[in-house]
């Protein structure tokens, strides 16, 4: 149970600072208010386009869509499934889980979405954590999955997708839906504040913290989402990132519902189709995070002939949107001169729901190259009506431009609490406003508008002899050396400084790098207590599902060097 000073300090937080009624109001009760007027207007309309990975194509349209989320709910229902209960998903992207998510949310049930990525210790955490009461998994991690399931007693039911003859104690996701009512009706009043996702971080240590949203945190960041980018109904955006995580529900599932446009969802990214699809679909916006801005940088350098190609066509594409990691100022620019595509950079948590914050999408072309590239670190741009953003001390004071402090952030797309989880609602909501743990800074345009940066994660700080160092500064000089690929600042355990700076470097495909031609290279651009003593070589750089890099996972490839006194010379 939560104190009631906690309480209040969440409430607060979640409260506008600002008098603007019109960034609050919702014209939708509820989710599944939003999922009828949609389903009955645009009706036969393309809701949602999913592709599997052997390239298989199968449309759904809005009236279509919407008779498949009832029969699902009623499938719920009769599972037992109430107002307030939740439900787990295990799957990678799939229609049939994003029907699952809107069948929740017209019943007022709970989604928990599970990362498959996660170990199997961790996912039994959540289920129990969560007290889910029915999963809907599918067939090709039912073995993993039961083994899990046995030790979660609360879970009754576990739905197969994708397989008509599941095992003894599970039933048939498809033959169940096909014995459901198409016409559902609601036996309890949903409000905007009824539970809608609890999705659990994944920390590198310690059990992951469950995030709790609301349907009233889900339609506003979608409402944000859509009028921030000027989505129109007759707009479509696509879907790459997996929908286990708030960007890709809320980016590009929710918003596209709520202003009435179309989605192009991928069961995964594949460089080689996302812009043959962008094109074939007529794609206005796509979310993605900096890793996939690599992978296709990488793609199309070694296809040339393609990239030529690419270049020729006519693309449909507004702008691509990107955040939820760490995005370089070398990144961002080589991208934009590659492809020629303006990346709308953003910022936010899966405790505000998904993007607090983006760049506007129309300043000029100098404008947007001044804030993309002029301050050492891309710009995550202006925040949103639906929330405030300040840049705090440790006692959440307000600091003054060019400050650097911790990013905080209140307003109606701030979560409703950790789950069961006290100790860290306390501390996360110490004065009033939700701590995000980024460190940042802002800077006021002509316009009088805060424009924020975030120059790394407070947690991840390199802490040198007493000194905080940002591992992102020393991201951007690895980005820029001669034959990397890829590039991060590791803060390892050292006897002489607490801690020393370190590098764990990708190499571009058939290179040739030594480790002191990396030291030389980022010693002739960073001080000596910034600059790398040791690097480390690998084939891939550990990131989440997300595309976060995982740094702490990288600490122990550098203990041999605990005991090492590095000097200048």
């Amino acid at each position: 149970m939560l104190s009631e000073s906690v309480s209040a300090l969440i409430q607060h937080a979640r409260t506008l600072s600002h008098d603007n009624d019109e960034a609050a109001y919702l014209p939708y009760e509820n989710i599944g208010e939003l999922l009828y007027r949609q389903g009955r207007y645009y009706d036969t309309k393309p809701f949602l386009i999913f592709y599997d990975l052997e390239g298989t194509r199968i449309e759904y349209n809005y009236k279509d869509f919407f008779m498949l989320a009832q029969q699902c709910a009623n499938l719920m229902k009769r599972e037992g499934i109430k107002r307030g209960d939740r439900i787990a998903t295990i799957s990678h992207n799939h229609a049939d889980t994003v029907i699952q998510y809107f069948a929740a949310w017209l019943l007022g049930a709970c989604v928990v979405p599970v990362s498959l990525s996660e170990d199997d210790n961790r996912i039994a955490y959540i289920l129990e954590n969560s007290k889910a009461k029915l999963a809907f998994v599918r067939a090709e991690y039912t073995e993993r999955i039961l083994n899990i399931a046995a030790q979660t007693p609360a879970l009754k039911s576990v739905f197969i997708c994708g397989e008509h003859e599941p095992r003894e104690g599970t039933k048939s996701f498809e033959q169940a839906l096909e014995q459901s009512d198409p016409f559902f009706i609601s036996e309890a009043a949903i409000s905007q504040q009824d539970e809608a996702l609890i999705v659990y971080t994944s920390g590198t240590t310690g059990n992951p913290k469950g995030v709790v949203l609301t349907q009233q945190n889900l339609l506003a960041d979608a409402k944000g989402i859509s009028e921030w980018h000027g989505m129109t109904n007759a707009q479509r955006m696509m879907c790459v990132l997996p929908i286990h995580h708030v960007n890709g529900t809320i980016v590009t599932l929710v918003t596209p519902m709520y202003y009435g446009g179309s989605v192009v969802l991928n069961q995964k990214f594949q460089s080689a189709h996302f812009f043959e699809r962008i094109i074939k679909e007529q794609v206005h916006v796509v979310s993605v995070v900096p890793t996939l801005l690599a992978f296709l940088i990488e793609y199309y350098k070694t296809n040339p002939v393609e990239l030529a190609a690419l270049r020729a066509q006519s693309s449909p594409l507004r702008h691509i949107i990107c955040g939820a990691g760490p995005l370089t100022v070398e990144l961002a620019q080589q991208f934009e001169e590659m492809f020629g595509i303006t990346i709308v950079h953003g910022y936010g948590l899966s405790e505000t729901t998904c993007y607090s914050c983006f760049l506007p999408i129309n300043l000029t072309r100098d404008e947007h190259r001044h804030w993309m590239r002029d301050f050492g670190f891309p710009s995550i741009g202006v925040a949103l009506p639906q929330n405030d953003m300040m840049i705090a001390d440790e006692h959440g004071e307000a600091l003054a431009p060019s400050q650097k402090g911790e990013i905080a952030i209140r307003g109606v797309n701030v979560m409703k609490n950790y789950y069961e989880n006290p100790e860290a609602n306390e501390t996360t909501f110490s004065y009033g406003w939700f701590r995000s743990g980024d460190e940042g800074f802002y800077e006021f345009d002509e316009r009088g508008r805060k424009f924020f940066f975030i120059t790394g994660r407070l947690k991840e700080l390199i802490i040198r002899g007493g000194v905080n160092i940002s591992p992102l500064e020393i991201d951007e000089v690895i980005a820029q050396c001669p034959k990397v690929k890829c590039g991060i600042a590791v803060g390892f355990e050292n006897d002489f400084y607490g801690e020393e700076v370190g590098a764990y470097v990708q190499m571009v495909a058939g290179a040739s790098l030594k480790e002191e031609d990396v030291i030389a290279f980022c010693r002739e651009r960073l001080p000596f207590a910034k600059a790398p003593k040791v690097v480390i070589f690998g084939e891939d750089i550990p990131v989440t599902s997300t595309g976060k890099y995982q740094r702490n996972k990288c600490k122990p490839l550098f203990k041999a060097w605990k005991a090492a006194q590095f000097q200048k010379g």
